[in-house]
C-alpha cells in the first residue's frame, strides 16, 4: 500500500466513532421506514417470495458471484476487506458480510442474500473512487444489511432478471409487486446514505461519491459548490410541467437522483439527529421493536410536511385539496353530532 494511502486509512480509523449496539432505525429515513411497511403489506408478496426463492435460492447466487467475481480477502482487494472490518466495528455489528467485486463499467453496488447477505461492488466503483470515498459506498451497503434490506433488493433483482424464465405471462403477475418493490426501494437508499455518514463521520467524500455517479470522475474538473447549486436549481424548479417530469422522470430510476440524495443528506448532516447519534444518544438494539403503524405515521407525516413546505403547483394542489377534503369531514363530523 502506497504511504499516503495507509496514512489516508489510519487517519479515517483513527477519528471514528464506535457506535455500541446501535440500532438501525436510529439513522432510518422515515420515507424507507413507511414504504417498507406499506411493501410488507402488499397482498401477495409473500407468496411470490416464497416461490421466487424456491425456485433460485440465495445458495445459487452466492456460487455465481464465487465463479464469475473476486471475493474480498486480506490477500485480495485488502483495502476494501479493511473498510469492511472498520464499518463492522464501527457499527458494532455482529456479522460481516462477504464482499466480491465484479467486472463492470456500471458505476454501482448492491447487496444479495437473505439468511447470509453479502455485499457486490462494481469494478468501476472500486476503481474510480478514492479510499474515502469507497469506505462511503461500503458503509452505505452495509447499512441496507442492517436495516434488513438485503432479501426485498434480492427479490427485485430476481423478479426483473428471471421473472419472463420462472412462469409464462409472469410480468404482467408481478407488475404491481415490482412497483412497489421499486418505490421502496428508491427509498432505501436514502437511509443507506446516512449509515455511509455515520460509519466514515466526513461528510465530504459522501457528497463527493454522489457528484462523481451523477458523471465525475477526474475531481480537477468538478467544483462540490457548483454540484450543491445544481441540486438547489433542480429543487427551485417548481412549475407544473417541471413537477409532472419529475415524477415522470424517477418512477423507472433504481435510485434517486444524486442531486435529491446530496440535499437529503446534507439536510441530515446538519440536523440535531446526525449529531445527537455522534455524541451517543440514538435507539440500542434489543430495547426497540418495530411498529409497522408508527413507520407508516411517521412517514405520513414526514411527507405531509415535505408538502406544506411545497410552493410548486402540484404541491399547492394537493395541500388545497388535502385542506378541503379535512374541512369537509369536520363538516360532516358536526352534522352527525347535531343528529344524535
Amino acid at each position: 500500500m502506497p504511504e499516503a494511502r495507509r496514512e489516508a486509512s489510519a487517519m479515517l480509523a483513527a477519528r471514528t466513532k464506535k457506535l455500541y449496539a446501535i440500532d438501525p432505525r436510529s439513522w432510518e429515513h422515515p420515507a424507507d421506514k413507511a414504504a417498507l411497511a406499506a411493501l410488507r403489506g402488499v397482498k401477495g408478496l409473500d407468496d411470490v417470495a416464497k416461490f421466487v426463492f424456491g425456485k433460485t435460492g440465495e445458495q445459487s447466487l452466492r456460487l455465481l458471484h464465487i465463479a464469475s467475481s473476486v471475493r474480498v480477502t486480506p490477500n485480495q482487494f485488502p483495502r476494501v476487506h479493511q473498510m469492511m472490518e472498520r464499518t463492522v466495528d464501527a457499527f458494532d455489528w455482529g456479522y460481516r458480510p462477504e464482499v466480491f467485486v465484479t467486472q463492470s463499467p456500471f458505476f454501482n453496488a448492491g447487496v444479495y442474500g437473505v439468511a447470509e447477505p453479502f455485499v457486490v461492488l462494481n469494478s468501476s466503483v472500486v476503481s474510480r473512487l478514492d479510499d474515502a470515498e469507497l469506505a462511503c459506498v461500503v458503509a452505505h451497503e452495509m447499512g441496507h444489511i442492517m436495516s434488513g434490506h438485503a432479501a426485498y433488493k434480492t427479490l427485485l433483482w430476481l423478479l426483473l432478471n428471471l421473472s419472463t424464465n420462472i412462469a409464462p405471462a409472469a410480468e404482467l403477475v408481478i407488475a404491481p409487486i415490482v412497483a412497489a418493490l421499486r418505490e421502496w426501494d428508491r427509498k432505501s437508499e436514502l437511509s443507506a446514505d446516512r449509515a455511509g455518514l455515520l460509519a466514515t463521520q466526513s461528510e465530504d467524500p459522501n457528497y463527493a461519491v454522489l457528484m462523481k455517479m451523477a458523471g465525475g470522475d477526474d475531481v480537477t474538473q468538478l467544483n462540490m459548490n457548483d454540484f450543491f447549486a445544481q441540486a438547489e436549481e433542480y429543487e427551485s424548479r417548481k412549475g407544473l410541467l417541471d413537477g409532472i417530469h419529475k415524477i415522470l422522470n424517477t418512477v423507472w430510476e433504481s435510485h434517486p437522483f444524486p442531486v435529491i440524495r446530496l440535499k437529503e443528506l446534507r439536510s441530515w448532516a446538519a440536523s440535531g439527529q446526525y449529531r445527537a447519534i455522534l455524541d451517543g444518544n440514538y435507539l440500542k438494539r434489543g430495547f426497540y421493536e418495530a411498529d409497522a403503524a408508527s413507520d407508516i405515521k411517521r412517514g405520513f407525516d414526514f411527507y405531509k410536511e415535505e408538502l406544506a413546505k411545497g410552493d410548486d403547483p402540484l404541491s399547492t394542489a394537493a395541500r388545497s385539496l388535502g385542506e378541503g377534503l379535512n374541512k369537509l369531514g369536520e363538516g360532516i363530523g358536526e352534522a352527525l353530532k347535531g343528529l344524535f
